[in-house]
């Protein structure tokens, strides 16, 4: 089989892999580049710790338990870790990290509280503010250094046989014995399925097609699309878990460097206009990382990234045929990282057997016919701490 990837993001790359393992004939196109689009901007924290549906709670933490497995067989330096993650919450926070934690609790998902003390011995070098009221560890999170990860599985796909090439998709021609994709310039590469797995363009790319892949495609300041991260080089820091604080996340960055995310400044974030180093964001952001430092405070330095977010308009992972009789699967979102090792293993066995893997059931593309764009509202819960 012949099957032709359209995005090289962490999904695409995820599909793209588990394909050339298993000896499919693999092609594998980005307009600008492995895991530059979205993928380059996300918090990348690995975890199913908000997500109250059941069936997208079941499919994350599917994700979680293929990052172990698939981290045990990638090779290159290691891109993923199950740190663990901290919750630590105020006055104003504690109720709802409680609600949460029972939910939790009562799903089997592995939580904890802790004191201050084991806190600060689990995340490491971070100061435990006089605020926070009440601490919960979560075990079985953790992180993934993305672009590693995605170069990871880049090369591994390439080892086995997969071709990769940058050029920017013009159409997608879906015929009844074969499918046809026609880049910028004239370029056609043929096969027996396309993989339409390009993130925020997806939606745009499948239009061209006649098929409608509903997504939230506003972009302007304080768009639900549009998060700000911070990438702190300085202090350098042992940090050895996700955090999430009142008023800042945090995880690990390679070589010790610290990704920081303020979810309530995103409000505030035009694309159009990014924020500069210099400005009154970058300011309140290192403001608030300093008073989580240790010892003498010492001024961070930090460099913001302005991303955009993957999201299907119900804010729910889409994987499926765009029709029964479609060669186009179209592969898109909003928790790809954590869901990409999951997503790599069903969506390629679903294109080489053509059986259908019951964790995907609820995401097919086609549970959107016969609604009105005006009636899909983005499910809240899906879109929330510490995602991106």
């Amino acid at each position: 089989m012949k099957v032709v990837i359209i995005g090289a993001g962490v999904l695409g790359v995820s599909v793209a892999r588990q394909l050339a393992v298993a000896g499919q004939d693999v092609l594998l196109l980005d307009q600008r580049g492995a895991g530059t689009g979205t993928s380059a901007t996300t918090f990348a924290w690995t975890n199913s710790s908000r997500k109250p549906d059941p069936a997208y709670h079941r499919l994350n933490l599917a994700g979680m338990e293929e990052h172990a497995r698939l981290a045990e067989r990638l090779p290159g330096a290691p891109s993923y870790f199950r740190s663990g993650a901290l919750q630590w919450a105020d006055a104003a926070n504690e109720q709802r990290l409680a609600d949460n934690v029972a939910r939790l609790r009562s799903l089997g998902y592995p939580v904890h509280w802790v004191t201050v003390d084991e806190a600060t011995r689990t995340a490491g070098e971070l100061r435990v503010p006089a605020t926070i009221t009440s601490i919960a560890h979560f075990p079985g999170e953790g992180y993934v250094l993305p672009e590693l990860f995605v170069r990871n599985l880049l090369t591994d796909a390439e080892r086995h046989g997969a071709g990769y090439l940058i050029g920017e998709v013009e159409a997608i021609d879906d015929g009844p014995d074969a499918v046809a994709v026609t880049l910028v310039g004239g370029q056609v590469h043929t096969g027996d399925r396309v993989v339409l797995a390009a993130g925020r363009w997806t939606g745009r790319l499948a239009a061209r097609s006649g098929i409608d892949i509903p997504m939230v495609t506003d972009t302007g300041r304080g768009a639900q699309t549009v998060g700000l991260l911070g990438y702190a080089t300085s202090p350098v820091l042992d940090l050895r878990c996700v955090v999430h604080s009142p008023g800042l996340n945090l995880r690990p960055a390679a070589d010790g460097g610290t990704v920081l995310q303020a979810l309530d400044l995103n409000a505030d974030v035009d694309p159009a206009r990014p924020p500069t180093d210099d400005g009154d964001l970058a300011r309140i952001l290192a403001r608030r990382f300093t008073a989580l430092l240790p010892g003498p405070r010492r001024e961070p330095r930090i460099d913001l990234r302005v991303g955009l977010r993957s999201l299907p308009a119900d804010g729910h992972t889409i994987a499926g045929y765009a029709s029964a009789r479609s060669r186009v699967y179209c592969l898109v979102s909003h928790s790809g990282v954590t869901l990409a090792p999951i997503l790599g293993r069903l969506v390629a066995a679903e294109l080489t057997t053509d059986h259908e893997q019951s964790l995907l059931g609820a995401f097919r593309p086609t549970r959107f016919r016969g609604v009105a764009r005006s009636d899909i509202e983005v499910d809240q819960r899906a879109v929330g701490l510490g995602e991106q």
